[in-house]
């Protein structure tokens, strides 16, 4: 099982591999190799890597999978496009007595989803404040995620709790992004750059938070919030909730800093698709803003692991608050 003193030495690692390019072993450490030039470009000792994240083409041999999983180290492949196609882990996977609490959890309990989404929505609400406007759009937003976080106290009903969040994201949004022609959100449709660009965000949040929750051999299937549905990793769903307001903070951020851009993105069939070109700066503006926040993150996940397994009063569970 990994520590917190795991988390502060060793790192996550993201590697451009647009180019097709090579990962080997060699005298123990991980070499990054240009397959057209035959030459190194980087050299990685495994005891200082928690994760890699690897864009693009690549090429994985035998002694690289045995090496990572003699020091835990999770592997995660993405498309150019930032569509995660490949994860893998070998932690913790010998943790059924977990796995038997998840299966064993009643579907009809929300104690820890209202939990989860009351965190969500005072970030939302911390957001909102951050901005520092004073129009009338950002203040009643702020007043109605407050209601809305109250009332979750209150809430017995699972579709009630879907639909107090489902209003505080309205409002929040509205007002948040309301200088760069909010319409609505809108999750995988990708009908303008900002929806498109949140997606992205999200995603990299998902990958990242799943390395952390596969260290402790959760089934990423079953969720507290988020139904069981085909392929669909609940548990991941319901624990980055938390942590949207890491990347809605940072695209609106590099927005307002021509950071991102529309003209980063082609129209195919009425969907926004980031260029090719793009891909590194945005995995850039994403993995700066998610990376240090990984110290809490692995304190998040661990504190909902010995909850869970302690079957802790919902008062003990984590909860990330945003600074």
């Amino acid at each position: 099982m990994f520590t917190n003193k795991d988390i502060k030495f060793r790192s996550i690692y993201v590697i451009d591999c647009i180019k097709e390019r090579n990962l080997r072993v060699s005298s123990g450490e991980l070499l990054l190799e240009d397959t057209e030039e035959k030459k190194v470009l980087t050299k990685l000792p495994f005891q200082k890597i928690l994760a890699l994240f690897v864009i693009g083409h690549i090429r994985i041999t035998t002694p690289l999978i045995e090496k990572c999983k003699k020091h835990n180290v999770a592997l995660v492949v993405l498309k150019p496009s930032l569509r995660p196609v490949f994860y893998w882990s070998d932690a913790a996977e010998a943790n059924f007595l977990l796995r038997k609490k998840q299966y064993l959890f009643d579907k009809d309990d929300i104690s820890i989803a209202k939990v989860i989404v009351n965190n969500k929505i005072l970030n939302q609400i911390r957001l909102l404040q951050k901005t520092r406007c004073k129009d009338a759009l950002t203040k009643q937003a702020i007043n109605d995620c407050v209601l809305y976080a109250e009332a979750i106290e209150s809430c017995v009903d699972y579709n009630e709790l879907l639909g107090i969040e489902g209003r505080a994201a309205k409002a929040f949004f509205s007002a948040y992004f309301q200088d760069i022609g909010w319409k609505s959100r809108k999750p995988r449709v990708k009908s303008d750059f900002v929806n498109a660009t949140l997606d992205i965000g999200y995603t990299f949040l998902f990958n990242f938070l799943e390395c952390f929750i596969r260290m402790f051999g959760f089934d990423l299937y079953m969720g507290v919030y988020h139904r069981l549905w085909f392929k669909r990793k609940s548990l991941v769903c319901d624990l980055i909730e938390p942590f949207r307001c890491l990347v809605d903070n940072v695209v609106r951020t590099a927005i307002n800093k021509l950071q991102i851009k529309e003209d980063d993105y082609k129209v195919i069939k009425g969907e926004y698709r980031l260029k090719l070109e793009k891909n590194k700066e945005y995995c850039q503006i994403f993995f700066n803003a998610l990376v240090p926040h990984k110290n809490e993150i692995f304190s998040y996940v661990q504190s909902y692991y010995r909850c869970f397994m302690g079957r802790k009063s919902v008062e003990a569970y984590p909860k990330f608050i945003l600074k």
